[in-house]
């Protein structure tokens, strides 16, 4: 079971990046898989969601409007297109297993009645 995010790198601000995670040994039509990110100092906090079943989208409301989260069944990939980025996007960003609240913000996964899994880490670097 294993999640391999990539795309990571330094861009400046106002530029656009995207980001990968392939799944294996196990198909994200079945578990909703998303991304995460956690700045220097700061804790760890949900940028958005993708239902299994459905493919519905949930985002956090800081990337509203600038990121967006997709999927390829056939590659059993998830990928999040970042665009119009600010300095403030700098932060390792991670994709996980995902859930959401009442109000569709994302959330990570905790506990062992869960099925958790986390990818490595990203780098996405924003500056001039």
């Amino acid at each position: 079971l294993q999640l391999q995010a990539s795309g990571g790198g330094l861009v400046q601000p106002g530029g656009s990046l995207g980001l990968s995670c392939a799944a294996s040994g196990f198909s994200i039509e079945n578990f909703a898989v998303g991304w995460f990110r956690q700045a220097p100092g700061k804790e760890r906090e949900g940028v958005s969601c993708m239902s299994a079943t459905l493919g519905t989208t949930y985002y956090a409301d800081f990337v509203k409007g600038r990121f967006a989260i997709s999927r390829d069944t056939a590659k059993n990939t998830v990928y999040l297109q970042m665009n119009n980025l600010e300095p403030e996007d700098t932060a390792v960003y991670y994709c996980g297993t995902c859930t959401y609240s009442s109000d569709g913000t994302p959330m990570a996964l905790v506990g062992d009645e869960y099925f958790v899994v986390w990818g490595q880490g990203t780098l996405v670097t924003v500056s001039s």
